[in-house]
């Protein structure tokens, strides 16, 4: 019996700057997935509707709320998704900032501000001025939904800003010192692939730890399809200042579509054959 599975394409205006890829990498799991054998059906997030949708296997990169919000209740009659809707919630900045220090992983202070209120970073219990201003829900919309302010007038300017947007809440970070690296990653898979950013100190880190910080970090959300990014510091530290919901793999596409859709084959495979979808 073929296995029938839903795709659902991002919405482009959650894909700033990597609409492209975005969509290569979706369409590109999908013909994966294919080869292994399977059927598959692509839809657009922002058209989804649990009427509409009868698909009972899923694999997704929906990122916005009203099409989060229609997968779970897909989710909640019997399909299985990868990434779960309710993973792709749990990586808005308001919770993952709160989820990912619960569980011990190395992450920046951070603190959840409404941006109708006048709270600057002071008065939110940081010690300095230079802190990164960041949209509490999708990761970005716009360039300046992640901004690094150096005064307190500029903080309070952002957070205007994102009210006048209808963004309502937004995140005071603290802004830690270091070269950026950014990570791909699919769980339960061999595939993890990173790189710098930016080189500035180029000192001698364990990568092994980067991977297991990487994987802990996807587990406490719920992802399977991942990528992120850390910093490593002057002493050779790793802290995770983000984790996104199925990235654009661009650098590693070919490789990671192939590895995408066996993990999503495989687990959907498991998910049949255990009577869990009815």
């Amino acid at each position: 019996m073929k296995i029938h599975f839903a795709g659902i394409r991002r919405k482009t205006e959650f894909s700033p700057n990597h609409v492209v890829n975005d969509l290569l990498i979706i369409n590109q799991t999908g013909e994966a997935l294919k080869e292994l054998g399977a059927e598959v059906t692509m839809y657009d997030e922002g058209v989804i509707t649990p009427e509409t949708m009868k698909e009972k296997l899923v694999f997704s990169m929906a990122q916005g709320p009203i099409g989060s919000n229609t997968l779970m209740k897909i989710e909640q009659r019997g399909a299985y998704i990868i990434n779960s809707p309710r993973s792709v919630i749990n990586c808005y900045r308001i919770n993952m900032v709160k989820l990912l220090p619960e569980a011990g992983i190395p992450f920046p202070r951070s603190v959840v501000v409404a941006t109708d209120s006048d709270t600057n970073g002071k008065e939110a219990g940081f010690t300095t001025s230079k802190l990164w201003i960041k949209r509490g829900d999708v990761h970005a919309v716009h360039k300046e939904d992640v901004t690094l302010a150096n005064t307190d007038d500029e903080e309070l300017t952002l957070l205007k800003e994102f009210h006048a947007r209808d963004i309502m809440q937004a995140i005071l970070q603290e802004h830690v010192d270091g070269d950026t690296v950014k990570f791909y990653a699919v769980r339960e898979s061999d595939l993890f692939h990173w790189y710098y950013t930016n080189g500035v100190y180029n000192v001698k880190f364990d990568t092994k730890r980067l991977r297991e910080l990487a994987s802990a970090s996807a587990e406490i959300l719920g992802l399977f399809v991942y990528g992120g990014d850390a910093i490593i510091g002057k002493d050779g530290s790793i802290t995770i200042i983000d984790i996104n919901d199925w990235p654009s793999f661009a650098p590693i596409r070919e490789q990671a579509s192939q590895r995408i859709a066996q993990v999503i084959y495989r687990k959907a495979q498991e998910y049949v054959t255990s009577g869990t979808s009815g």
